[in-house]
């Protein structure tokens, strides 16, 4: 595409955009039951692409939870090509001070949600906007899907997915250009509760510590997890994740705890499926019950989500190849990745998706930020990307 500088957008327009969305809080309520969820960041998103004379909709999902979508339109006869970008984040509770109070130091900015997912969202804005000043003419539409809970359980893309017509997908969430991220890991959240006997602290032949066989399974996991996953990784993924993420038990200090629950979000690599992360676990419960024949325990699906592998994208990455050529002077480079997003439902659904994004740090947790350079070269790339589509 070539560039226009008038018709370019800006750092400093990039901060501005990036300092609004930052400042409305859009935590995902399924995450935290006191956030307050998508629907004024979506408003505001809303108005301000109508401003630039772009079709919007504000498609609830869940209540008081809407996808905001916009179309750039084509002439019709042409493909439809999605942006794809989430506007919710995670809690903030270890820095509430300031996480909605964004602030810019050197080429970073800092806040939540700044790099994950608001910069997409800003990137995907400023590129249509500047696409529909310059009356490029365009066969196929663009759609922007600014979704919600991509934290948690996706419904945003799941309701985008079901109901809108795409033959093309780009994800933006945090990477770094000029890698295209076309594959990725799936991954689980799984409840594991161990069972003990509730007694009096003084009589340990009659209660059975539910907490310390729940140590074992711990332990257990945790060296499985060293010994095969990081010592074997996948050659594009990276070593399957794993880690704890809750533990509740016990009543009180005079009593042996009868019951243990563990929170646990686990991986799986492509043509891996969540039964064998289940399987992996039930042999660790198999080897402790060899040890202590009192151990019981059982195991929870909470949510699951399949791996992401790309299919029928070639078309797309010609476009992403042309467009990183022109703006970066380099190719795309196809990578895999070992964290999972909304990626795996489009494909899922048949639609071809990719996967680019911003350079970025401290995700989901206190300072996060976002290199603010790299969200203006997205949007470059996402302009000149979509001409080469949609021409």
């Amino acid at each position: 595409m070539p560039q226009d500088s008038s018709l370019s957008t800006t750092r400093e327009e990039v901060i501005s955009l990036l300092d609004q969305l930052v400042r409305i809080e859009s935590v995902t309520p399924w995450l935290i039951s006191t956030g307050s969820g998508e629907a004024k960041i979506a408003m505001f998103m809303g108005q301000w692409l109508t401003k630039e004379g772009l079709e919007v909709t504000l498609e609830e999902v869940s209540p008081g939870r809407p996808n905001m979508l916009a179309r750039l339109k084509g002439s019709g006869s042409g493909p439809t090509l999605c942006i794809n970008a989430h506007s919710d984040t995670v809690g903030y509770e270890n820095w509430a001070d300031v996480a909605l109070s964004p602030w810019v130091d050197g080429d970073r900015m800092y806040g939540l949600g700044v790099v994950d997912d608001k910069a997409g969202c800003a990137a995907a804005m400023l590129a249509l906007r500047d696409l529909a000043r310059s009356g490029v003419a365009l066969n196929g539409d663009v759609l922007l899907a600014c979704v919600i809970d991509e934290e948690s359980t996706s419904t945003g893309s799941e309701h985008l997915a079901k109901h809108h017509t795409m033959d093309a997908a780009i994800i933006i969430e945090p990477s770094v250009m000029p890698v295209v991220v076309t594959e990725h890991q799936g991954f689980g959240w799984i409840e594991i509760t161990v069972f003990g006997k509730a007694s009096h602290g003084c009589a340990p032949e009659e209660g059975i510590d539910a907490i310390v066989h729940m140590a074992e399974v711990i332990t257990r996991l945790d060296e499985l997890s060293e010994s095969t996953w990081a010592a074997h990784p996948d050659a594009r993924n990276g070593a399957t994740v794993f880690h704890t993420s809750t533990i509740k038990g016990g009543t009180d200090f005079a009593t042996y705890p009868s019951r243990a629950v563990l929170g646990i979000e686990i991986g799986t690599q492509p043509g891996e499926s969540l039964a064998n992360r289940v399987k992996d676990i039930e042999k660790i419960f198999a080897e402790i019950t060899i040890k202590r024949p009192n151990f019981r325990a059982e195991i929870e699906i909470k949510l699951e989500r399949d791996p992401f592998m790309g299919t029928g994208r070639e078309p797309l990455l010609a476009a992403l190849n042309s467009a990183t050529q022109e703006v970066l002077g380099t190719d795309i480079l196809d990578r895999g990745w070992n964290a999972w997003t909304d990626a795996a439902i489009l494909q899922a659904s048949g639609v071809p998706t990719v996967l680019i994004g911003p350079k970025g740090g401290n995700l989901h947790s206190p300072n996060e930020w976002v290199e603010i350079d790299s969200v203006v070269e997205i949007v470059e790339v996402l302009k000149s990307t979509i001409v080469n589509f949609l021409k």
